[in-house]
Formats: structure tokens, C-alpha cells, sequence
């Protein structure tokens, strides 16, 4: 399991005194508002930083760290994630995955058969979706639902589903 996860996204400066608009890769954004501390991840190495500000501005959230208090000191950090630690994570409730966590479970049918490796997560109006790439490389489309995910056990290392008809032939 993954031990930090991506919370936003530096995507430019703001004003002059050292702010930086974020675009948010969490599902709740409000999340931004008790954070006290993130990771930036600066390619090579990482780096703690001590939040001193959170604002919103459009679908955007603009965050002041301390010591960074000048443009100069925030634009190299353009295009840098920002992490979270797993225990500063917001907790999911039981039967809720975060997706890093999904990211290569092998994919069983219910005889335990592996059909293929959990390769990407799509989030959609009504309900997720797993692609599953198969051996031969083809993708199967899995609605995360009831009746088609039966059991997941991230520690196990798979997702047992139940392939419903007319899905195979996707």
C-alpha cells in the first residue's frame, strides 16, 4: 500500500507574497482546511511544508506556506504534487478503498481464476468502473456495483468479481 497520496497539484503562483493555486485531486476539497502540513514532492526528493493559509477561489484552492513568503520563493514549484501521509489521510468508511490502493490487485472470477490486473479506476456519475487488462491485453470494463465486485481484500492483493453477462464481450 501506498504510504502518501496526492491531495493537489501546484498549478501557479497567486498574488505576490508566496501563495500558490492549487487544483485538488481529493474528492473533497473542504479537506484543505484542517490540513496543517503537506509533502512536496519535488521529483528527486521531498520536501515538509507547514501550511499557514488555505482560500478558495473558483474550483481552485490558493494555500501560503511558512518561510515561502515571496513570488520568487513559490514559482519553481509550478507542476509540483502535493502529498498527504496515509495517517493524515481523511478516513474512509468500511468497504471504501483509496484508489492507489486498487492500482495492480489481480482481478479473480469466482472459481479464484485470475482474469487480469486491476490497471485504472474510472470515476463516473452513477458508479466507479475498474479496468481490468487481461493477458492478451485487452481491457475489461467492471462496474463497481454489488452484483459485479464481490470481495475486496487490498491486503490479499485481489478484487473477486462476478463477470456479468454481455460484459466479456465488451
Amino acid at each position: 500500500m501506498v504510504e502518501q497520496f496526492r491531495v493537489g497539484v501546484i498549478t501557479s503562483t497567486h498574488g505576490l507574497k508566496g501563495e500558490v493555486k492549487v487544483f485538488p485531486t481529493t474528492d473533497d476539497p473542504g479537506r484543505f482546511r484542517k490540513l496543517k502540513k503537506v509533502t512536496l514532492d519535488l521529483g528527486g526528493e521531498k520536501r515538509q511544508l507547514k501550511v499557514r493559509k488555505v482560500s478558495f477561489f473558483k474550483q481552485f484552492v490558493i494555500l501560503g506556506f511558512e518561510g515561502l513568503d515571496t513570488i520568487e520563493d513559490v514559482e519553481r514549484l509550478r507542476g509540483k504534487d502535493l502529498l498527504v501521509d496515509r495517517k493524515d489521510a481523511i478516513a474512509l468508511p468500511e468497504g471504501r478503498y483509496f484508489i492507489a490502493d486498487l492500482i495492480g490487485l489481480r482481478v479473480i472470477n469466482e472459481q479464484d481464476e485470475e482474469i487480469g490486473i486491476l490497471q485504472d479506476v474510472l470515476e463516473t456519475g452513477a458508479n466507479d468502473v475498474y479496468v481490468a487488462v487481461r493477458p492478451d491485453g485487452r481491457e475489461l470494463l467492471l462496474p463497481v456495483i454489488d452484483e459485479c465486485v464481490l470481495e475486496t481484500d487490498p491486503d490479499a492483493g485481489y478484487v473477486r468479481v462476478h463477470v456479468m453477462p454481455g460484459l466479456e464481450d465488451l
